[in-house]
């Protein structure tokens, strides 16, 4: 986790150096790996058969997390949207790499935000073995390796005709506290607290990724809007679908909202981190047996089909328009 001289003014007296700041809030003995932080190069084992799952996310505030969001759960949601990523693949987190960029180096900041990574980090058996940290503008960008067994990887172009999808948890609540942020609109304290949890707080779903392989066919973590994400599997399968777009789940607090409102969120709304998946109409009691073993509600909310497109429909049958607009990073205001 070391890096060239900064060229930048020179910091406080009072503040954190680099190698202090990496030393007292990021470094910690390596469990796994053969070296962790402190050199160039983290070292880590190959295992025999098996192949590595790998995935870098970045958060840069203003864009994917607001100025003054909570640094403990800033830490803790920093490392979920990568771990989601694995659950995604099916694969077992290992370790991950920490890039920083901080406008300061606040020892207070640090201690909390470290602490909701290393709280999750140390949930799943991951440990940071390596990165990098600069002065500059709040930017957080995490790589995570995991293992899978060679071919049982859960992959975006594995979906057949024929399999039935499936949705964990509740989509859309995430979304629903982002437009309260925003001000689109207002929820009340009671309303906004469990909802602003799912943003803020988001749970990877890697126990149910991991009890998935060998059931589902293709997954992917709903992080951009449900539909938008299908798409990803859709065009890489090379195959159609039928969403019954009142089949998604909902907690009390979307179904207290107007339908439009409840159905963008659900629909286009990202920051789920949710597993869509798709698995053999004949394997469904296995697929509820994984989810219930794993703790997490899932729902059937469609069908593949051999025909391409998508096609959207209420609880009558009647077609919906599909035009809701997932998270684009270039075209999203």
């Amino acid at each position: 986790m070391a890096h060239a001289p900064d060229a930048s003014a020179a910091a406080p007296a009072d503040a954190l150096g680099e190698f202090e700041l990496i030393a007292r809030h990021f470094q910690r003995p390596a469990a796994r790996a053969v070296l962790g932080v402190g050199d160039d190069c983290a070292l880590l084992q190959p295992v025999a058969g098996q192949q590595w799952a790998v995935s870098t996310d970045m958060l840069v505030e203003g864009r994917h997390f607001l100025a003054g969001t909570d640094p403990r759960r800033l830490g803790h949601k920093a490392l979920a949207v990568n771990l989601s990523d694995l659950a995604a693949m099916g694969a077992q987190p290992h370790a991950f790499l920490l890039a920083l960029a901080l406008p300061a180096a606040d020892p207070a900041w640090l201690r909390e935000f470290a602490a909701g990574l290393f709280a999750l980090a140390d949930e799943h058996g991951i440990e940071l073995v390596g990165g990098d940290t600069t002065r500059g503008p709040l930017n957080l960008c995490l790589t995570v390796l995991g293992l899978v067994p060679a071919g049982a990887a859960l992959r975006r172009d594995a979906a057949r005709a024929g399999d039935e999808l499936w949705v964990s948890g509740v989509p859309g609540e995430a979304r629903l506290a982002l437009g309260h942020l925003r001000g689109e609109w207002a929820l009340e304290p009671a309303a906004l607290e469990p909802v602003l949890a799912r943003l803020e707080r988001p749970t990877p779903r890697v126990a149910l990724g991991l009890a998935l392989r060998g059931i589902a066919h293709a997954a992917i973590d709903v992080s951009d809007g449900l539909l938008g994400d299908l798409g990803h599997v859709l065009r890489a399968s090379g195959v159609g679908a039928e969403v019954l777009a009142d089949a998604l789940p909902r907690g009390r607090v979307l179904a207290e909202q107007p339908e439009a409102r409840r159905r963008a969120c659900q629909l286009a709304g990202g920051d789920d981190y949710e597993l869509l998946f798709t698995a053999p109409a004949a394997r469904r009691a296995q697929v509820l047996d994984a989810a219930a073993g794993c703790g997490v509600q899932v729902s059937r909310i469609g069908s593949m089909g051999g025909e391409p497109g998508l096609r959207l429909l209420d609880a009558a049958g009647r077609s919906i328009d599909t035009g809701f607009p997932s998270f684009d990073h270039f075209a999203t205001p």
